[in-house]
């Protein structure tokens, strides 16, 4: 990552120290110490504080460990089974990927492992207390040994590739000692592994860092230092990535005393900032507690996955686990696409990589096609494939040609940057990257449909994701149709006179209807849904392309859930959302956050997810989308408030979500009704509300104004951009943002 300058450093730090009030002064007396965080004593604090996540029992690897990050570093903490007086701090980079292209990208382009620092104490571990401060980004609390304990508080700076350690050990434990341990440099993917592949070199050890060259060239360095100031001690640790020239050292070492030779607590005090002003740019709260802390959960892994100038994330985000597995790189089929919509409602376009990484690397999507059908204009996405969207030597299927996979990925990923680009109507995301890039993507599927003997338009053999070969694949020919639409919309916006505008009306009114039974939608022509199917690929124009509402096709997908994953359950519980369901809706969605297990798959103690023995991340994103979901949605031009919410759930406070139109939305519900809704609109675009607000309502502006309106259960506002409209029960005026009071109890996600 890249420094800041000092005035740049020097306000935000002031700024900083203002905000944590005596935080600054309490840790002059030591060097390698901070100072506690102070809750911001707010009801963002509070609900932050609620949701901490907890440990009173060692973890054990990946899946209950918990984990810290600033969408580049990541680090997670547990103990090995049979190490007893050893913690792992496990180090990882999502740049750090190996570079040799002659290979598939899951192979030449890996993610590869880095190593993990290691603590040892003088007496076996006994026993833990340890708080994850989602306010602060900040692992807190006490490791306790047989021969005495340790005080440790752990955080990764947001500004800086570094992770910190603040330890002080009591009587017993002085020796406590850091150690390193770096991995194999190889990926550990063994799905089409060839039988050339070699690992890359042995690591280079020295004082205080390995450095780990690569057969491609450049590398990767890992560093560490510790400094002491009596009884206390603070070790920095970071990685550094280079290619082709270096391998990092000089960068890693330098950010070292950038770190420890500086000032330690302003950098703490600047990550308090961000993450304080990152938890505060929205608000939810429900009574159910225990989802109410899963969600914010959910940003917080989120901000510690991904920014809006990292890569997108991987199976695993930038948690790479010890013994990895074989997803090591990204896969675009579903995963990336389902992960990242929870950060345009949520409010924070700040984590957006997708449009960011289709801007930087869009020029890399004709690699994904095969040689022989290049031709400038038609683009498609592999998976996997890597942060520049290279694929290696692996490509989109030709339909009707086996093996034929691939061919729905990069529209699909363009309706991520739709979404990105509705909920903040900017019109550069749409000039420079949705249309001529969808316009390649349609293109890439345009060559091949072809007329059928029913004067329509078919489209040869394709693969229905984890499903089955079908021609006329419901999954493709739903993203074709969303994507001339959008085409022609955009078209519109820009005010661009396309020639291929009338190709495109030509496709959406000759494209072959979807292939139906008496059970609903199939997965294409004379290819039933006949067995259990996690993917919901030939539901896709359900959700979320939001094409029409069928209760049949949904039921029976519904009705087989033996192969379901987590994010099944997540996509059932949007679309009943849709279906104005609320408590299917909720029964979906706590079915997988409770951690029922099926097909073997299951939500992880610390909020993360495991198919099998593999682990992932973008179920639970997937979920907590789905609670935004209930509270607030839009699309086709409407925004609707509370549009699924429970019976259990009489109140809810919502503030600062974003809604399609660059609407900004802050809405209450009280004792089961709907009291009153503010929308600030950024953009000047048409709002239409469905405010669901019971008997008499008024509508005004902030100052208490009427604003003419149209309409009774969805009402037309004409607002003008930066003017806010206020709808509420007669006589109701709107009150602060507060956290609701819980229907039950439920323990801390962790380890309680």
């Amino acid at each position: 990552m890249t420094g800041i300058s000092r005035r740049v450093f020097m306000a935000a730090t002031g700024a900083a120290a203002v905000v944590a009030g005596t935080e600054a002064t309490a840790a002059v007396a030591s060097p390698v110490a901070w100072a506690p965080a102070t809750s911001g004593g707010d009801v963002h604090g509070g609900v932050l504080a609620d949701a901490a996540m907890v440990w009173r029992r060692l973890p054990g690897g990946w899946q209950e460990g918990p984990f810290l990050g600033n969408g580049f570093l990541g680090v997670h903490l547990y103990q090995k089974s049979g190490e007893g007086n050893v913690l792992r701090f496990m180090l990882n980079h999502s740049l750090v990927q190996d570079q040799r292209g002659q290979w598939e990208a899951a192979i030449g382009y890996s993610r590869l492992p880095i190593g993990y620092l290691t603590l040892t104490f003088a007496g076996t571990v006994t026993g833990v207390d340890w708080r994850l401060d989602l306010e602060h980004a900040e692992l807190t609390g006490t490791v306790t040994t047989s021969q005495g304990s340790v005080r440790l508080s752990a955080l990764v700076l947001n500004q800086r590739d570094a992770l910190l350690v603040s330890l002080t050990p009591s009587a017993g434990e002085e020796t406590a000692a850091w150690g390193f341990t770096p991995l194999p440099s190889h990926t550990t993917r063994t799905i089409r592994r060839p039988p050339d592949y070699t690992g890359n070199p042995d690591p280079v050890v020295a004082d205080g860092h390995v450095e780990q060259p690569m057969h491609a060239g450049g590398g990767y360095t890992t560093a560490w230092r510790e400094v002491r100031h009596g009884s206390r001690r603070l070790l920095a640790a970071t990685i550094a990535y280079g290619f082709p020239d270096s391998t990092g050292v000089e960068a890693a070492l330098r950010t070292l005393r950038q770190v420890l030779d500086g000032n330690p607590e302003a950098q703490v005090l600047l990550h308090r900032l961000w993450w304080r002003r990152f938890h505060r740019r929205s608000l939810v709260s429900v009574p159910d507690k225990k989802l109410q802390r899963f969600y914010w959960i959910q940003l917080y892994k989120m901000a510690s996955a991904t920014r809006e100038n990292a890569p997108v994330v991987t199976e695993w985000g930038p948690w790479f686990p010890e013994v990895g597995n074989s997803w090591t790189n990204i896969w675009w089929n579903l995963n990336v696409q389902v992960a990242y919509p929870l950060v345009n409602g949520s409010n924070h376009p700040e984590l957006d990589a997708i449009t960011t990484t289709f801007r930087k690397y869009h020029e890399n999507l004709e690699l994904n096609v095969r040689p022989e059908y290049r031709d400038g204009n038609s683009w498609a996405l592999c998976h996997p494939g890597d942060r520049m969207l290279r694929p290696g030597p692996r490509y989109v299927g030709i339909p009707g040609v086996s093996p034929n996979d691939h061919t729905g990925n990069l529209t699909w990923a363009m309706h991520n940057v739709w979404l990105a680009h509705r909920h903040s109507m900017d019109g550069r995301v749409l000039k420079d990257i949705l249309y001529p890039v969808l316009t390649r993507a349609i293109n890439y599927y345009d060559r091949f449909l072809v007329e059928g003997s029913d004067g329509k338009l078919h489209l040869p053999e394709t693969r229905s994701p984890e499903y089955a070969n079908a021609s006329d694949a419901t999954y493709d020919l739903s993203l074709i149709r969303w994507g001339c639409r959008t085409l022609l919309d955009t078209a519109g916006r820009l005010r661009v006179d396309d020639p291929r505008a009338g190709r495109w009306r030509e496709i959406l009114a000759r494209l072959v209807p979807y292939h139906r039974n008496e059970q609903g939608v199939m997965i294409g022509a004379n290819v039933p849904l006949a067995e259990s199917h996690r993917h919901y690929s030939h539901l896709l124009w359900l959700y979320p392309l939001r094409e029409s509402l069928d209760r049949r096709s949904f039921e029976h997908w519904a009705s087989i859930r033996e192969r379901w994953h987590g994010y099944s359950f997540a996509a059932a519980s949007s679309m009943e959302t849709l279906f104005g369901n609320p408590e299917e809706a909720l029964s979906y969605l706590r079915f997988f956050i409770d951690g029922n297990v099926v097909d073997n798959c299951a939500i992880t103690p610390n909020t993360m997810y495991r198919e099998g023995s593999n682990f992932a991340v973008e179920s639970p994103l997937a979920a907590a989308q789905s609670l935004l979901d209930m509270v607030v949605q839009s699309h086709g031009g409407v925004v609707e408030v509370f549009p699924a919410v429970s019976a259990t759930w009489g109140d809810v406070s919502v503030e600062r979500l974003r809604a399609q139109g660059a609407f900004v939305v802050d809405a209450s519900r009280d004792g089961g009704r709907t009291d009153w809704i503010r929308v600030r609109s950024e953009a000047g675009e048409p709002l239409r509300l469905r405010h669901g607000i019971a008997g008499p309502f008024e509508v005004r502006d902030e100052r208490g104004r009427s604003l003419p309106y149209r309409g009774t259960d969805t009402i037309e506002i004409p607002l003008r951009k930066g003017a806010t409209a206020v709808v509420a029960r007669r006589g109701v005026r709107p009150s602060q943002a507060r956290d609701v009071a819980a229907n039950g109890s439920a323990p801390a996600w962790g380890l309680p």
